[in-house]
């Protein structure tokens, strides 16, 4: 494994906006840290995507069946 690569990604990830793919909304600069203990991250074609806590909560059955049967 290669963790010089792994950390120049998470550093990378950490600098990114968070904009939530459902409704585009984005938190207010200082507030970007704490949204990514807030929101739910996912991907979709490879990539990373972001929902804000209000569209999580909306969407939280379609999230949760989505879930592989060994998380439950």
């Amino acid at each position: 494994m290669n963790t010089s690569t792994d950390a120049a990604t998470d550093a990378a990830a950490r600098d990114e906006t968070l904009v939530c793919s459902g409704c585009g909304t984005t938190p207010p600069p200082e507030e970007q840290t704490a949204a990514r203990l807030t929101w739910s991250r996912g991907t979709d074609a490879g990539r990373t995507t972001w929902s804000c806590e209000r569209c999580s909560r909306e969407n939280l059955r379609s999230i949760e069946s989505k879930l592989d049967p060994v998380w439950w």
